[in-house]
Protein backbone atom coordinates (compact mmCIF):
# COMPACT_ATOMS: atom_id res chain seq x y z
CA UNK A 1 0.00 0.00 0.00
CA UNK A 2 1.41 3.47 -0.87
CA UNK A 3 2.56 5.68 2.25
CA UNK A 4 2.31 9.15 2.68
CA UNK A 5 5.73 8.70 3.46
CA UNK A 6 6.50 7.40 0.10
CA UNK A 7 4.69 10.23 -1.47
CA UNK A 8 6.32 12.98 0.51
CA UNK A 9 9.92 11.33 -0.03
CA UNK A 10 9.05 11.34 -4.02
CA UNK A 11 7.55 14.96 -3.66
CA UNK A 12 10.67 16.21 -2.52
CA UNK A 13 13.01 14.34 -4.92
CA UNK A 14 11.04 16.01 -7.90
CA UNK A 15 11.61 19.10 -6.26
CA UNK A 16 15.31 18.79 -5.36
CA UNK A 17 15.93 16.58 -8.10
CA UNK A 18 18.91 15.29 -5.73
CA UNK A 19 18.60 12.10 -3.60
CA UNK A 20 20.94 13.70 -1.04
CA UNK A 21 18.91 17.19 -0.92
CA UNK A 22 16.13 15.26 -0.46
CA UNK A 23 17.16 12.92 2.36
CA UNK A 24 18.25 16.20 4.02
CA UNK A 25 14.97 17.60 3.99
CA UNK A 26 13.21 14.74 5.37
CA UNK A 27 15.27 14.18 7.86
CA UNK A 28 15.93 10.95 6.76
CA UNK A 29 19.45 8.86 5.52
CA UNK A 30 19.59 8.83 1.85
CA UNK A 31 19.28 5.00 2.09
CA UNK A 32 15.87 5.26 3.80
CA UNK A 33 14.78 7.40 1.44
CA UNK A 34 16.17 5.58 -1.53
CA UNK A 35 13.93 2.68 0.02
CA UNK A 36 10.77 4.27 0.78
CA UNK A 37 10.94 5.23 -3.15
CA UNK A 38 11.89 2.07 -4.75
CA UNK A 39 8.69 0.43 -2.45
CA UNK A 40 6.70 2.74 -3.90
CA UNK A 41 8.10 2.02 -7.40
CA UNK A 42 7.37 -1.62 -7.01
CA UNK A 43 4.29 -1.15 -5.55
CA UNK A 44 2.81 0.94 -8.60
CA UNK A 45 4.87 -1.69 -11.30
CA UNK A 46 6.51 1.71 -12.50
CA UNK A 47 9.49 3.73 -12.23
CA UNK A 48 9.17 7.32 -11.85
CA UNK A 49 12.73 8.51 -11.07
CA UNK A 50 15.77 8.08 -13.82
CA UNK A 51 19.17 8.48 -11.56
CA UNK A 52 22.72 7.91 -12.13
CA UNK A 53 25.45 9.17 -10.34
CA UNK A 54 25.33 13.47 -11.83
CA UNK A 55 21.39 13.67 -12.12
CA UNK A 56 17.77 12.76 -11.19
CA UNK A 57 15.05 12.68 -14.15
CA UNK A 58 11.51 12.12 -13.78
CA UNK A 59 10.05 9.56 -16.21
CA UNK A 60 6.86 10.61 -18.19
CA UNK A 61 4.60 8.06 -16.23
CA UNK A 62 5.98 9.43 -12.70
CA UNK A 63 5.42 12.98 -13.80
CA UNK A 64 1.49 11.68 -14.05
CA UNK A 65 2.32 10.06 -10.53
CA UNK A 66 3.71 12.90 -9.15
CA UNK A 67 1.21 15.00 -10.31
CA UNK A 68 -1.38 12.70 -8.86
CA UNK A 69 0.69 13.27 -5.53
CA UNK A 70 0.18 16.29 -5.37
CA UNK A 71 -3.61 16.29 -5.15
CA UNK A 72 -3.66 13.90 -2.88
CA UNK A 73 -1.23 16.16 -0.50
CA UNK A 74 -3.50 18.79 -0.99
CA UNK A 75 -6.32 16.97 -0.04
CA UNK A 76 -4.87 15.72 3.16
CA UNK A 77 -3.61 19.45 4.27
CA UNK A 78 -7.44 20.63 3.81
CA UNK A 79 -8.17 17.98 6.28
CA UNK A 80 -5.74 19.30 8.51
CA UNK A 81 -7.22 22.86 8.16
CA UNK A 82 -10.82 21.98 8.54
CA UNK A 83 -9.22 19.84 11.73
CA UNK A 84 -8.03 23.17 12.87
CA UNK A 85 -10.90 25.24 12.04
CA UNK A 86 -13.08 22.96 14.02
CA UNK A 87 -10.99 23.00 16.83
CA UNK A 88 -12.04 27.11 16.73
CA UNK A 89 -15.12 27.67 18.89
CA UNK A 90 -18.20 27.70 16.64
CA UNK A 91 -16.44 27.60 13.58
CA UNK A 92 -18.16 25.01 12.40
CA UNK A 93 -22.50 23.96 12.65
CA UNK A 94 -23.42 23.20 15.80
CA UNK A 95 -27.38 22.37 16.72
CA UNK A 96 -28.89 23.70 19.80
CA UNK A 97 -32.46 22.98 21.27
CA UNK A 98 -33.80 24.79 23.51
CA UNK A 99 -37.34 24.41 25.58
CA UNK A 100 -40.51 26.48 24.70
CA UNK A 101 -40.43 28.58 28.17
CA UNK A 102 -36.73 29.54 27.38
CA UNK A 103 -35.87 30.05 23.36
CA UNK A 104 -38.08 33.12 22.70
CA UNK A 105 -36.63 34.91 25.68
CA UNK A 106 -33.03 33.94 25.24
CA UNK A 107 -32.28 33.77 21.49
CA UNK A 108 -33.60 37.19 21.06
CA UNK A 109 -30.82 38.57 23.52
CA UNK A 110 -27.78 36.19 22.34
CA UNK A 111 -28.20 36.52 18.68
CA UNK A 112 -26.76 40.07 18.63
CA UNK A 113 -23.86 39.13 20.62
CA UNK A 114 -23.55 35.91 18.44
CA UNK A 115 -22.90 37.97 15.39
CA UNK A 116 -20.35 40.11 17.35
CA UNK A 117 -18.54 37.77 18.36
CA UNK A 118 -18.51 34.95 16.17
CA UNK A 119 -19.66 36.32 13.13
CA UNK A 120 -18.96 33.26 11.20
CA UNK A 121 -21.47 30.25 13.58
CA UNK A 122 -24.33 29.04 12.25
CA UNK A 123 -26.37 27.57 14.90
CA UNK A 124 -29.74 25.20 13.90
CA UNK A 125 -32.02 25.84 16.84
CA UNK A 126 -34.54 23.40 17.23
CA UNK A 127 -37.53 24.38 20.11
CA UNK A 128 -39.54 20.95 21.76
CA UNK A 129 -40.27 20.31 25.29
CA UNK A 130 -37.31 19.00 27.71
CA UNK A 131 -38.27 14.54 27.27
CA UNK A 132 -37.68 15.54 23.72
CA UNK A 133 -34.92 17.17 23.62
CA UNK A 134 -33.00 15.34 26.00
CA UNK A 135 -33.42 12.41 23.87
CA UNK A 136 -32.83 14.16 20.60
CA UNK A 137 -29.28 14.97 22.76
CA UNK A 138 -28.79 11.46 23.71
CA UNK A 139 -29.17 9.93 20.21
CA UNK A 140 -26.73 12.18 18.89
CA UNK A 141 -29.46 13.99 16.80
CA UNK A 142 -28.91 17.41 18.66
CA UNK A 143 -25.11 18.71 19.56
CA UNK A 144 -26.38 20.37 22.90
CA UNK A 145 -29.85 21.51 24.18
CA UNK A 146 -31.00 24.28 26.68
CA UNK A 147 -33.05 23.57 29.67
CA UNK A 148 -34.40 24.48 32.46
CA UNK A 149 -32.99 21.98 36.04
CA UNK A 150 -34.09 20.26 37.85
CA UNK A 151 -34.83 17.61 35.13
CA UNK A 152 -33.90 13.89 34.28
CA UNK A 153 -30.80 13.42 32.46
CA UNK A 154 -29.43 10.14 33.36
CA UNK A 155 -26.19 9.92 31.29
CA UNK A 156 -26.10 12.94 29.71
CA UNK A 157 -23.49 16.11 31.47
CA UNK A 158 -25.23 19.59 32.74
CA UNK A 159 -23.36 23.03 32.40
CA UNK A 160 -25.42 25.40 34.39
CA UNK A 161 -24.92 29.00 33.66
CA UNK A 162 -27.99 30.47 35.19
CA UNK A 163 -30.13 30.41 37.98
CA UNK A 164 -33.34 32.72 38.24
CA UNK A 165 -36.81 33.33 40.56
CA UNK A 166 -40.22 33.20 39.69
CA UNK A 167 -42.24 36.67 39.18
CA UNK A 168 -45.95 36.54 39.94
CA UNK A 169 -48.08 38.10 37.17
CA UNK A 170 -51.60 39.81 37.65
CA UNK A 171 -53.40 42.91 36.94
CA UNK A 172 -52.74 46.33 38.69
CA UNK A 173 -55.12 46.84 41.46
CA UNK A 174 -55.56 43.31 42.80
CA UNK A 175 -55.55 42.87 46.56
CA UNK A 176 -51.76 41.03 46.34
CA UNK A 177 -50.45 43.34 43.75
CA UNK A 178 -48.76 46.04 46.17
CA UNK A 179 -46.83 43.78 47.71
CA UNK A 180 -43.14 43.54 47.05
CA UNK A 181 -43.76 39.85 47.77
CA UNK A 182 -45.99 37.46 47.52
CA UNK A 183 -46.56 34.03 49.18
CA UNK A 184 -47.56 30.23 47.53
CA UNK A 185 -50.25 30.53 50.05
CA UNK A 186 -51.39 34.10 48.41
CA UNK A 187 -51.42 32.66 45.16
CA UNK A 188 -53.97 29.97 46.11
CA UNK A 189 -55.59 32.59 46.69
CA UNK A 190 -55.56 34.51 43.10
CA UNK A 191 -56.90 31.45 40.38
CA UNK A 192 -53.30 30.64 39.60
CA UNK A 193 -53.24 29.57 35.92
CA UNK A 194 -50.19 27.79 34.53
CA UNK A 195 -49.18 25.67 31.51
CA UNK A 196 -50.83 22.55 30.68
CA UNK A 197 -48.70 19.28 31.58
CA UNK A 198 -45.82 18.57 29.79
CA UNK A 199 -43.97 21.52 30.14
CA UNK A 200 -41.30 21.60 33.17
CA UNK A 201 -42.04 25.09 34.12
CA UNK A 202 -45.27 23.90 35.93
CA UNK A 203 -43.16 21.36 37.20
CA UNK A 204 -40.81 23.86 38.66
CA UNK A 205 -43.73 26.49 39.80
CA UNK A 206 -45.41 23.12 41.98
CA UNK A 207 -42.46 22.62 43.55
CA UNK A 208 -41.33 26.05 44.29
CA UNK A 209 -44.43 26.61 46.03
CA UNK A 210 -44.92 23.38 47.08
CA UNK A 211 -48.35 22.35 45.42
CA UNK A 212 -49.58 19.89 43.96
CA UNK A 213 -50.85 19.12 40.45
CA UNK A 214 -54.77 18.95 41.82
CA UNK A 215 -54.10 22.33 43.89
CA UNK A 216 -53.31 24.55 41.10
CA UNK A 217 -55.16 22.75 38.88
CA UNK A 218 -58.01 25.39 37.02
CA UNK A 219 -58.94 23.37 33.61
CA UNK A 220 -56.67 25.62 31.52
CA UNK A 221 -54.43 24.50 28.55
CA UNK A 222 -52.22 27.08 27.64
CA UNK A 223 -49.04 25.37 26.07
CA UNK A 224 -46.91 29.30 25.88
CA UNK A 225 -46.24 32.14 28.97
CA UNK A 226 -47.68 34.70 26.09
CA UNK A 227 -50.84 32.71 26.01
CA UNK A 228 -51.02 32.90 29.65
CA UNK A 229 -50.07 36.64 30.18
CA UNK A 230 -53.09 37.11 27.54
CA UNK A 231 -55.30 35.38 29.96
CA UNK A 232 -54.78 37.41 32.53
CA UNK A 233 -55.19 40.71 30.51
CA UNK A 234 -58.52 38.71 30.29
CA UNK A 235 -59.28 38.82 33.85
CA UNK A 236 -59.29 34.82 33.76
CA UNK A 237 -56.46 34.87 36.75
CA UNK A 238 -52.60 35.60 37.55
CA UNK A 239 -50.02 33.26 36.55
CA UNK A 240 -45.92 33.30 37.25
CA UNK A 241 -42.96 33.57 35.14
CA UNK A 242 -39.68 33.44 34.72
CA UNK A 243 -37.52 36.35 35.42
CA UNK A 244 -35.81 36.34 31.72
CA UNK A 245 -39.23 36.64 30.04
CA UNK A 246 -40.04 39.97 31.85
CA UNK A 247 -39.27 42.30 29.39
CA UNK A 248 -40.85 40.56 26.47
CA UNK A 249 -44.38 39.90 28.65
CA UNK A 250 -44.37 42.72 30.98
CA UNK A 251 -42.75 45.58 30.23
CA UNK A 252 -45.17 46.36 27.09
CA UNK A 253 -48.42 45.93 29.08
CA UNK A 254 -49.04 48.89 31.57
CA UNK A 255 -51.85 47.09 32.93
CA UNK A 256 -50.02 44.31 34.23
CA UNK A 257 -47.75 44.31 37.90
CA UNK A 258 -45.06 41.08 38.30
CA UNK A 259 -44.14 40.86 42.30
CA UNK A 260 -41.28 38.54 43.34
CA UNK A 261 -42.32 35.20 44.44
CA UNK A 262 -41.02 34.87 48.22
CA UNK A 263 -40.49 30.85 48.20
CA UNK A 264 -37.05 29.84 48.56
CA UNK A 265 -34.86 29.95 45.52
CA UNK A 266 -33.30 29.47 42.89
CA UNK A 267 -36.71 28.64 41.61
CA UNK A 268 -35.03 27.18 38.17
CA UNK A 269 -31.80 26.49 36.74
CA UNK A 270 -30.57 27.08 33.50
CA UNK A 271 -28.21 24.53 31.98
CA UNK A 272 -26.59 22.83 28.71
CA UNK A 273 -26.86 19.30 28.18
CA UNK A 274 -24.51 17.52 26.54
CA UNK A 275 -23.07 13.96 25.94
CA UNK A 276 -19.61 12.84 27.96
CA UNK A 277 -18.36 12.27 24.96
CA UNK A 278 -19.02 15.28 23.07
CA UNK A 279 -15.95 16.38 20.90
CA UNK A 280 -16.57 20.24 20.18
CA UNK A 281 -16.96 21.65 24.26
CA UNK A 282 -15.56 24.67 23.41
CA UNK A 283 -18.10 25.59 21.03
CA UNK A 284 -20.65 24.73 24.11
CA UNK A 285 -18.79 26.83 26.33
CA UNK A 286 -18.80 29.96 24.22
CA UNK A 287 -22.59 29.34 23.92
CA UNK A 288 -22.97 29.40 27.58
CA UNK A 289 -20.37 32.68 27.79
CA UNK A 290 -22.50 34.49 25.85
CA UNK A 291 -25.70 33.41 27.22
CA UNK A 292 -24.46 34.74 30.96
CA UNK A 293 -23.38 37.88 29.17
CA UNK A 294 -26.77 38.23 27.44
CA UNK A 295 -28.20 37.82 30.68
CA UNK A 296 -26.55 39.85 33.11
CA UNK A 297 -26.37 42.24 30.43
CA UNK A 298 -22.65 42.77 30.54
Amino acid sequence: MVSFKQLVYALTVEETLHFKKAAERCNISQSALSTGLKQLEEHLGLQIFERDNKKVLVTPLGQEVLKRAREIMLQINSLDELAEGIKQPLSFPISVGVIPTIAPYLLPKIFPLLHEQYPEAELRIVEEQSHVLVDMVRKGELDTAILALPYAHEGLLALEFWQEDFYWVTLKGDRFSGKKEVTSDELMQSNLMLLKEGHCLKDHILDACKLTDKQAEHGFGATSLNTLIQMVLGRLGTTLIPAMAMDQLISQNKELIAVHLSEPGPHRRIAFLIRPNFTRMGSVEALKQICKQALSGK
